[in-house]
């Protein structure tokens, strides 16, 4: 018998959103105790920022311009390499993938992706080299498998969840998206999740070797875990977030020293809706409102915590403990009052970049825990997937398997942003090296990508300017052994004008090629 495979992914989640990463506000036992008997991975980097491209990079382990996904709003096509498929048919594995997928847009009213159907047409797949897919995403609404179980099972509960996209002010500060939500604990899509992960589990034999993918769609807004715990943390005790400046002058003199888009996202001048609600305005936040949002998103983050625990339980009640593989990690982050702003977005920082990232290899193979510091990235996921089914590599992956101890010799990690709106048109390159971040931005462009025309009125920003064009000149530079929080924008220091040179073109050395024909961007998201 082989190992087995658990991922574990949570959906928006901060690398100092664990205990074991420098957290101190959530309590997460579990995902403490997966690092302290594994390998932490303190410079795990995602590929994109948002969610399609970073998913994609994970399920393909291609780098963001060679699977296509280049932005949300564009559809994995369903012939892309898979690891799950790759895994079942060489070596047999059962898979699955129960939670969030995220391939396919999900702003589809028409149901014209397979992931949106599934659900309606009573089908639990195969699809993607999963056997079984049963998919949520932040709400009830549409037609995914937990929003037609709620919608059939508890209907009076649907109306307890936040608009996602809404801005809606809500909770005891009037903050966006949030919501104390009456819904019990277990009809909430993160035990949902687990519960249904523990059911495929007992569905297998005992000899059965199985990769499954249970991905959580929280932390992500809305902020509206079950109101029986939202109260387990006091957002009145909570001080601000260390990367929240302070006053409102300072957070404008630090963004001002930033491109142009920061600013004028923070005052209301450029609609960031390709990160968020297209009517939300960073300045008009209060700082009880950060503190009520960071206190809901620590909330959804124990209640991550303790379902990975029941599902970890269940493993061991059969027998799998001693051969499973665990590997948890998310997405992309959030600014979660870092820099005075909240979502995501084209913001190349630690907030949004820099991933939490453990690998609890099997106890059957005798690996000594440790940390990692060298850079790693989503990409390298799907290789080490392969490496723990003990399959070669495929040659269409472009990532190495995870080390396990430092000393790896790593360099490097790329993360890219293409806009998915043709209006906005804005083209990040980013490396981490060496304690340095550097982003270049690529010469605008206003012909690629979605029309604003066509977005629902839901999305549309209100007000707003969308004529911000950088030329290729402009750029975010920071050293982050001095300045963690990436508040001083070294792009126009001579003093690093070498520095810089070096590793923007280390960053264009090790960018692959675009796909070509790029794949097109049909929905908002």
């Amino acid at each position: 018998m082989g190992r087995n495979i658990l991922f574990i992914t949570t959906d928006q989640q901060r690398y100092d959103a664990l205990g074991c990463n420098g957290g101190t506000i959530a309590q997460t036992p579990v995902a403490d105790r997966l690092a302290a008997n594994g390998i932490n991975y303190r410079r795990a980097h995602n590929q994109n920022v948002v969610c399609m491209p970073a998913r994609s990079t994970m399920i393909t382990g291609q780098h963001v311009r060679t699977h296509g996904v280049v932005a949300n709003g564009v559809a994995l096509p369903p012939d892309s390499p898979s690891v799950a498929a790759y895994l079942h048919e060489k070596a047999g594995y059962r898979t699955a993938l129960l939670g969030k997928a995220h391939f396919e847009p999900a702003f589809d009213l028409q149901g014209r992706w397979f992931e949106n159907q599934m659900a309606r047409k009573d089908s639990t797949g195969p699809y993607r080299g999963f056997d079984r897919m049963e998919l949520a995403m932040h709400s009830p609404v549409g037609g995914w498998h937990y929003s037609l179980w709620l919608q059939k099972n508890h209907p009076d509960e649907i109306a307890g969840f936040a608009p996602i996209l809404s801005a809606m002010p809500g909770g005891d500060t009037g903050a966006p998206e949030v919501k104390y939500n009456p819904i019990p604990r277990e009809h909430y899509h993160t035990d949902w999740v687990a519960a249904r992960t523990i059911a495929y589990l007992d569905s297998l034999d005992p000899d059965d070797n199985w990769f499954v993918w249970m991905s959580f769609p929280d932390p992500h807004h809305p902020w509206d875990p079950p109101q029986d715990e939202a109260r387990r943390i006091n957002w009145r005790d909570l001080d601000l977030p260390a990367g929240y400046p302070g006053s409102r002058e300072k957070i404008e003199k630090i963004l001002a020293g930033k491109p142009r888009h920061w600013l004028d996202w923070y005052e209301g001048r450029f609609g960031n809706f390709e990160g968020g609600p297209g009517t939300f305005v960073p300045c008009k936040l209060t700082e009880d409102q950060i503190r009520e949002v960071n206190a809901l998103t620590h909330v959804e983050n124990e209640l991550i915590d303790q379902a990975c625990g029941r599902v970890l339980t269940r493993i061991a009640e059969r027998g799998w403990e001693s051969r499973t593989d665990v590997i948890y990690t998310t997405d992309h982050g959030e600014l979660q009052g870092d820099f005075g702003l909240l979502y995501k977005g084209p913001y190349h920082v630690d907030a949004l970049m820099r991933l939490p990232m453990i690998w609890r290899p099997a106890p059957s193979a005798n690996v000594t825990p440790s940390e990692v510091s060298e850079p790693v990235g989503q990409l390298d996921l799907a290789p080490t997937f392969c490496q723990i089914a003990g399959v070669p590599v495929p040659d269409w992956m472009q990532g190495k398997p995870l080390p396990v101890a430092p000393g790896s010799g790593r360099e490097r990690v790329i993360t890219e942003w293409d806009s998915q709106f043709a209006a906005i048109g804005m083209h990040l390159r980013s490396i981490y090296r060496d304690g340095y971040t550097l982003t270049v931005y690529e010469k605008s462009t206003r012909d690629v990508g979605f029309d604003l025309a066509n977005i629902p009125p839901m999305l549309a920003p209100r007000g707003g300017i969308f004529d911000i064009r950088y030329d290729g000149t402009e750029g975010e530079f920071y050293n982050l052994r001095e300045d963690p929080m990436q508040w001083r924008n070294l792009w126009n220091d001579p003093a690093y004008a070498k520095l810089k040179s070096d590793l923007r073109a280390d960053l264009y050395d090790n960018l692959p090629p675009e796909r070509n024909p790029k794949l097109p961007v049909e929905a908002p998201a």
